[in-house]
């Protein structure tokens, strides 16, 4: 039973099909205001694209924000401290956008004195627990609409036919058919949908939107250098920048150089089984060079620890709880080991692949050429040290063995 009380909400929108018809959906449905946020996230020509077709829906209050160095810095930098992958494959380019942009929502509704949120999440997927679990933990009383959970336009057919019949502006491919189902912004842009619900199909060339194909990048490597300052990139090739303009700039070279696609079969939170292509170019690289710079910098106790949590860390984020206590205590710990992660990482990059060419930090390597050599270690190590470490060690074993 639809709210009848609810006058004013706030839409996160993207300008794609569902949330374009959204708006039409709610003004007939619930006969309220809708006012539109749009989070500048780094997803190129969508902005003011978006702008456009809620202006063309009658949408008066209509809010462009512009969030690429505060997702970079306050929500990628930190997600990447901890190498972060969900099912060791994928990077969490869509999930670690919901909170925020649902903690955006949060603030606009209070600021408009809305009565309730929306997003265009469909039931089937992981983005309505993620945009709800963080707006409830942000305001326990917040209402949410879902409109997916409510209507009856649950195929794509539906979907168009109810835009064509509403006059509602749809953005076709180059064939002229509605696109894949996409989330783009400074981390990744994915693909879901059309042929890639069959996992035995290739994704088509023409599908990819960022990277060059291996067979069309360049036939030389390109070699690059990142300087790093307690866990984050801070430097490209010398030059300090921002940390927006260093992901952004590194996924040019990433793309150029056919870095960062992906496609898996991954485990939704809700239950099913789903395929996803992914670009991720300038988080492949951060991820591989951050590798390279911790290997001389953190103890290997941390450092093991840290990959042991690393799961359970990603599983957190890609099920919604970034803003939930025990993420948070995490993070505490995950930034603890950083201080130490300073140094330069060169790399070089080659038709997709990614080379480590060399690692240094002047003052935190704990990496020891007299421990580590194969000729004389000036004493700094006793061979006939190791024969007690083994004989130790191998107790337990001896014990154990059958007879």
């Amino acid at each position: 039973m639809k709210d009848k009380n609810i006058k004013k909400v706030v839409l996160a929108y993207s300008g794609g099909l569902d949330t374009s018809i959204i708006v039409k959906w709610l003004q007939d449905n619930y006969k309220c205001e809708v006012i539109t946020y749009t989070a500048d996230l780094g997803q190129k020509g969508e902005i003011e694209s978006a702008k456009k077709k809620a202006e063309e829906l009658g949408v008066k209050q209509i809010y462009l924000d512009n969030l690429k160095e505060e997702f970079t810095k306050d929500f990628i930098f930190p997600m990447l401290r901890a190498n972060t992958l969900y099912e060791e494959q994928y990077l969490l380019g869509t999930a670690i956008a919901r909170p925020l942009i649902s903690k955006k929502l949060i603030e606009v509704a209070k600021e408009c004195s809305a009565d309730a949120i929306s997003h265009g999440a469909t039931g089937k997927g992981n983005d309505q627990v993620r945009f709800e679990l963080s707006a409830y933990a942000l305001n326990p009383d917040i209402k949410i609409i879902a409109p997916w959970r409510e209507w009856d336009l649950n195929s794509r057919d539906k979907l168009l036919s109810y835009a064509a019949l509403n006059k509602i502006p749809i953005e076709m491919d180059k064939k002229n058919t509605p696109p894949y189902s996409m989330d783009a912004n400074l981390l990744h842009i994915s693909y879901e949908g059309k042929v890639l619900e069959d996992p035995w199909c290739s994704p088509p060339e023409d599908m990819w939107r960022w990277t060059s194909s291996p067979q069309n990048a360049p036939d030389v490597a390109e070699e690059l250098e990142l300087e790093f300052f307690e866990g984050d990139p801070i430097a490209l090739n010398g030059k300090k920048m921002s940390p927006a303009n260093l992901l952004e700039s590194l996924n040019d070279i990433g793309a150029k150089n056919a870095i960062g696609r992906l496609d898996i079969i991954e485990n939704r939170y809700v239950g099913m089984k789903s395929r996803g292509c992914y670009e991720t170019p300038g988080g492949t690289i951060i991820l591989q060079a951050r590798r390279a710079i911790e290997s001389v910098t953190l103890d290997r106790e941390v450092a093991h620890l840290k990959t042991e949590l690393m799961p359970k860390y990603a599983n957190m984020i890609y099920n919604g709880f970034w803003w939930s206590p025990e993420r948070e205590n995490l993070q505490k710990f995950i930034d603890s080991t950083q201080k130490t992660v300073n140094g330069f990482v060169r790399l070089s990059l080659y038709k997709g692949n990614i080379t480590i060419e060399g690692r240094k930090s002047e003052n935190n390597s704990l990496y020891n050429s007299n421990l580590a050599t194969f000729d004389d270690d000036h004493g700094a190590y006793d061979h006939k040290d190791a024969q007690g470490f083994i004989a130790l060690n191998a107790l337990r074993l001896k014990n154990t063995t059958k007879k």
